[in-house]
């Protein structure tokens, strides 16, 4: 491939990423959630699973621990989340999200999910999962990092 094949994949990808999330963020505030940003549902993606520590949080969204700490302080304040006692370390505390924190996580997969079905429309279902195969190969789940 050359390089400007390259560049143009790779701008393809990252306006397929901005897309996709201004979309879900759209959906979100579209289903009563206005006070979310796109960086709280990356943040929600990590908490989703069992919860996390503000270390973990931080290391998932590739920022300091003082900016996640503040961007957790906001999603208590705004009641996405909560603080717990780690089960496993009595020195830290868990983040794991509230009823109104899982209530906005299906907002956004609903979100995507309409984003999805029209990418099938215009590609047909047997691309897009090829397309998914084929994403998770070079970019396995990980970290979900905000851009911004």
């Amino acid at each position: 491939m050359h390089n400007s094949e390259a560049m143009a994949l790779s701008a393809a990808l990252l306006a397929a990423a901005g897309e996709l999330t201004r979309r879900i963020n759209e959906g979100v505030v579209a289903r009563g959630f206005e006070d979310i940003r796109p960086a709280h549902g990356f943040a929600f993606a990590r908490l989703a699973p069992g919860g996390a520590t503000v270390t973990e949080l931080a290391a998932h969204l590739g920022v300091t621990k003082q900016a996640a700490s503040q961007l957790v302080d906001e999603i208590v304040r705004k009641g996405y989340a909560e603080r717990r006692p780690h089960p496993g370390d009595a020195r830290a505390r868990l983040i794991v999200l509230t009823e109104r924190g899982w209530a906005c996580t299906r907002a956004a997969e609903e979100a995507a999910a309409e984003v999805v079905r029209e990418w099938g429309e215009e590609l047909g279902e047997g691309e897009v999962r090829v397309l998914r195969h084929s994403l998770v190969r070079i970019a396995p789940y990980g970290p979900l990092r905000p851009s911004w």
